[in-house]
């Protein structure tokens, strides 16, 4: 089954997770997408722990669909070997720090006089301009430089870790396909391709909109767990159970409010939670943890009031709700004949290409036959 992309073709230089991520849901949605990789070592997800046949089971999520070609581009006549390739791609995907692409002779201005239809795509922390445009970073760096990781981590004497790598995905892997797209839309109304410049830390800014709003309208610059999403409110929050579970309560509008705290039973004269929110939260947090979480499961999928236990990722695997969905449907397969559930992608039915059925990453090189020399 043809996908959108269905024609497009993709050279991925990127490892790890904000292009590689990037470059599957591109194959999902049709189109061919080439590693380009180093000999004898690839894409370090190859590597990382733990390993699942021949590859690190990260690289196999994350690249399934694809095909591997294997080139050292320090070697001077990498760039003619790559030549047939770079004419006829449509997307470039890079992610090495500001300015190593253009030193291997793959820089943008040097390759769109080669293909001007080129869509040139550089992910990178701090952006290709700018005092932090060669910095080192991560994903905590990121959102750390952004603000974000300052609105809920914890206290300095127990600082809190984010559970997701929202920095490479959220601020890079979005961002890029979002504009590659939007590029491939403009290239089709004026025949040119452009030049896409994708900063991780800028990316998650959007994410803070209710805290640069409050900052900037009333002067009041969120702290750690003390904002209406981060924990700063009664109906927000995360409140143990009698059996060491969580119950996520989020009854924030009020007639969700008003709901939650007739359910739970909490007396009259605390179910006004702007007179003292503190004492508000301190008792629903008594009454949650005198039952357990099964108890709790029933009583607030009747009441119907934002409230729910906090699941562990084996509890989301076999959750019912995403079965009938079809969301773990497709499967991944790696050399030894071995298949595990494949990575959701955030591609609704209609637009993929791939069938839910075995795909598998690709080998180290395997497609080398097919497009060098």
């Amino acid at each position: 089954m043809a996908g959108p992309l269905d024609g497009i073709r993709v050279l991925d230089f990127s490892t790890l997770l904000p292009g590689p991520l990037a470059g599957l849901i591109l194959a999902e949605a049709g189109a061919e997408v080439i590693k380009i990789e180093r000999p004898g070592h690839g894409d370090e997800m190859r590597t990382y722990p733990p390993m699942w046949g021949l590859d690190g089971v990260n690289f196999v999520l994350l690249n399934r669909g694809k095909k591997s070609i294997t080139i050292d581009l320090k070697d001077a006549s990498a760039r003619a070997a790559l030549e047939p390739l770079l004419t006829s791609a449509d997307v470039l995907i890079e992610q090495f720090r500001p300015g190593v692409m253009a030193r291997l002779g793959l820089g943008y201005e040097q390759l769109v006089t080669l293909n001007p239809r080129l869509i040139y795509c550089s992910i990178t922390g701090y952006g290709q301009t700018g005092p932090k445009r060669n910095a080192a970073g991560h994903d905590l760096n990121y959102i750390g430089d952004a603000g974000l990781l300052s609105l809920s981590m914890g206290t300095i004497d127990a600082p809190v870790v984010p559970p997701a790598l929202i920095g490479d995905i959220a601020g890079g892997t979005y961002p890029a396909l979002l504009n590659i797209l939007l590029a491939l839309r403009e290239r089709d109304r004026t025949g040119r391709g452009s030049y896409i410049d994708i900063a991780m830390a800028e990316g998650v800014l959007p994410f803070m909109y209710w805290a640069i709003g409050n900052g900037l309208a009333a002067s009041q610059w969120p702290g750690s767990g003390d904002g209406l999403v981060t924990g700063g409110t009664p109906r927000y929050r995360l409140y143990p159970t009698r059996d060491g579970k969580l119950v996520a309560a989020a009854p924030i509008e009020q007639r969700f409010w008003d709901v939650f705290v007739a359910t739970i039973g909490l007396d009259l004269p605390l179910r006004d939670d702007k007179k003292n929110a503190a004492a508000t939260t301190a008792a629903v947090r008594n009454i949650i943890v005198r039952e357990t979480s099964e108890h709790w499961r029933g009583i607030f999928l009747k009441a119907d009031c934002c409230c729910s236990i906090v699941a562990s990722v084996e509890d989301a695997l076999a959750d019912p709700h995403f079965a009938s969905r079809g969301v773990f449907a497709a499967t991944v397969s790696n050399p030894d004949g071995q298949t595990m559930t494949a990575l959701p992608v955030p591609i609704t039915p209609q637009f993929r290409a791939t069938a839910e059925t075995v795909v598998a990453a690709p080998t180290l090189g395997e497609h080398n036959r097919d497009f060098l020399p």
